[in-house]
């Protein structure tokens, strides 16, 4: 063998078939994705099948101490929660009963300072009847030719009342029920009070109703009408005075302890 046939033998390729062997068949080429198949949809890529990607379902056991804390847990935070709107409206409350205590106690004192005025004007308004039923003179100042004098001269120059007692605070009290946050004793000892000072206002209607009568306007009447009007003071201001000055106090005493 000579050397250029050596090396033919060496570096050539063989031919499959040369060994006297089968060929090879060449390997299968998968097949090319259709669009439109089933299996892989309109894009060409292929559609995993239900079931095929779905995770694990993870299933966790819990024993009855678990619920049996959360439950507790539930049942404090609504206890709790109520506890809490319980302190806060009770806060409110309080801050408002002091509130409407304070302004019913300065009430009080105001209509104390106005009544003591009034009681010492009322005093003089019975002075100045008493002079007009001793001096037929002096009372036909009062009313003449059937004419009450515009300012009640010279009986009442400052009217028939001369202080407004008010009750603004006492009505809100009312309202507000303050009276279950007080004893009875209290209760009963304001309810003396403002029914006392009605009936001092409302002096003022009853005289009026006097000086609005035809028979009052009678000379002949004069002294009549003027007793009338004495003893309407008495009735209905000059005679609950006194009493009332001392409710007064009473209550600012006692109010002044809330």
């Amino acid at each position: 063998m000579s050397p250029a046939f050596g090396t033919y033998l060496r570096y050539s390729p063989l031919d499959p078939g040369a060994s006297g062997g089968a060929p090879k068949q060449p390997a299968a080429q998968p097949a090319e994705a259709k669009a439109g198949d089933p299996e892989h949809g309109l894009s060409g890529q292929r559609i995993p099948k239900a079931g095929e990607n779905k995770l694990p379902e993870v299933l966790i056991r819990r024993n009855w101490k678990e619920y049996a804390g959360e439950s507790l847990m539930i049942i404090f935070s609504v206890l709790l929660a109520l506890i809490l709107t319980e302190i806060f409206n009770k806060i409110h409350e309080n801050k408002q009963t002091r509130e409407i205590i304070a302004a019913l106690r300065q009430e009080i004192m105001d209509n104390k300072s106005k009544e003591e005025q009034q009681y010492l004007y009322h005093l003089q308004v019975l002075k100045n009847i008493d002079s007009a039923l001793a001096n037929p003179g002096f009372a036909q100042r009062f009313i003449h030719d059937g004419e009450i004098n515009n300012h009640l001269e010279p009986i009442a120059d400052s009217g028939v009342v001369s202080k407004d007692l008010n009750d603004v605070a006492w009505q809100v009290a009312k309202q507000a029920n303050i009276f279950s946050k007080i004893d009875f004793s209290t209760y009963s000892l304001l309810t003396d009070i403002y029914n006392n000072q009605e009936r001092i206002t409302k002096s003022e209607d009853e005289i009026a109703k006097v000086f609005l009568s035809w028979e009052s306007r009678k000379p002949e009447n004069l002294r009549l009408t003027l007793i009338l009007m004495r003893d309407n003071y008495h009735g209905w201001a000059v005679d609950r005075a006194p009493l009332l000055l001392t409710l007064y106090q009473q209550a600012i005493d006692k109010l002044n302890n809330y």
